[in-house]
């Protein structure tokens, strides 16, 4: 029988390191926040360039949240915000970080009516530890908060949205471009408390919106588990392991 050369099969094994290595990560899973706080999950939001981090308690039904995102123009805003009615913006409660002459952006609650009647006001739910920040590198506003959610909640829609400019304190309209419309999903919270495994806990809320794109899922990463990435790891691991042993099975020694 040939013998197989030990180049070859270090060749293969070289190229089996290469597969092994984690495929994707995540951008949200390497944000750091000034005040040092931990999240159990994080989630690359599909459009405009947001990124959400959070914590369910189920215990007390709070929903704990890190929202990021730059504004569509530097004196612009971000807002973030649940729909527990519908799956779009129109009868969405909102927290908006808008562009402020302080220094850092000024948190405030709206309810949206309708698309044309946006009102600062109180939200149905309870609302804690407000807060939001500016990034002097990068521009994004990240914006805190805790909500209290319905009990027993294992899911619900929420948006998410940017601005280019802010008119006496209060939002001027965003652009409706396809990313605009896209920007909702549904939120699954038992998934992302499940323990071993991470999951893609961000579906499309309503499906496709009527623009020209289409609403993508995002996926989620949870403390403790295995993202997708780490999933096709063990997966390459393994088909590599089984032909690595089906080569050396031809050297002669």
């Amino acid at each position: 029988m040939a013998s197989l050369p030990f180049s070859a099969l270090s060749l293969f094994f070289s190229l089996c390191v290469l597969l092994v290595l984690p495929t994707h990560s995540l951008t949200c899973t390497s944000q750091k926040f000034t005040n040092n706080k931990l999240y159990s999950n994080c989630t690359d939001l599909p459009v405009l360039k947001s990124y959400l981090h959070y914590t369910y308690n189920s215990s007390n039904s709070s929903l704990s949240v890190a929202f990021i995102a730059s504004p569509a123009k530097p004196d612009g805003w971000t807002g973030w915000g649940i729909n527990l009615n519908g799956t779009g913006m129109a009868g969405a409660q909102v927290i908006l970080a808008l562009k402020s002459s302080k220094g850092a952006p000024e948190v405030k609650t709206f309810n949206i009516i309708s698309y044309g009647d946006i009102r600062e006001e109180r939200l149905s739910f309870d609302v804690w530890d407000l807060s939001a920040e500016t990034n002097a590198t990068s521009g994004e506003f990240t914006i805190y908060a805790s909500v209290k959610l319905p009990e027993k909640v294992e899911s619900f829609n929420h948006i998410w949205q940017v601005g280019a400019a802010v008119n006496n304190g209060k939002p001027v309209k965003h652009e409706f471009a396809a990313e605009n419309k896209d920007a909702k999903a549904t939120l699954e919270l038992t998934t992302a408390q499940k323990t071993g495994k991470s999951a893609n806990t961000t579906t499309p809320a309503g499906g496709n919106s009527t623009g020209n794109g289409t609403t993508g899922s995002s996926n989620t990463t949870t403390t403790g588990g295995k993202s997708g990435s780490y999933r096709i790891k063990e997966m390459n691991v393994g088909f590599c392991f089984a032909v690595f042993v089906l080569l050396a099975s031809f050297i002669v020694f």
